[in-house]
């Protein structure tokens, strides 16, 4: 297949393409002669109170997620705090221990 007959196909597709999605724009455009002006304004009116109705349930739905989402980060700071009071216990009962040990030791030495 030559350049020019793959273009040349190429270009015949394309056409095709056209002529179709003008036969269907040209079919809305007969119908919404057809239908009465005063009908399609009623349609869109009903349309935008429901795309108002999902806009509300979507801004409703992020509030609690955002809100979901705060609480969740408040949650790891505290968890985090918590964490860190582990830590400190866990080297102060070390410490503690490690003093109990000495003084038993000495206790021993000074009994001895």
């Amino acid at each position: 297949m030559t350049y020019s007959l793959a273009a040349n196909v190429l270009t015949m597709l394309f056409c095709t393409v056209v002529i179709v999605q003008s036969m269907r724009m040209m079919r809305a455009l007969n119908a919404l002669k057809r239908n009465d002006l005063a009908q399609v304004v009623s349609t869109l009116d009903q349309a935008t109170v429901q795309a108002r109705l999902v806009l509300s349930e979507l801004k409703g739905t992020l509030t609690q997620y955002a809100r979901g989402t705060h609480d969740a980060a408040r949650a790891k700071a505290v968890a985090d705090e918590l964490r860190m009071m582990i830590e400190i216990a866990d080297s102060t009962a070390e410490r503690l221990v490690e003093s109990a040990a000495a003084a038993r030791r000495a206790d021993l030495v000074d009994r001895y």
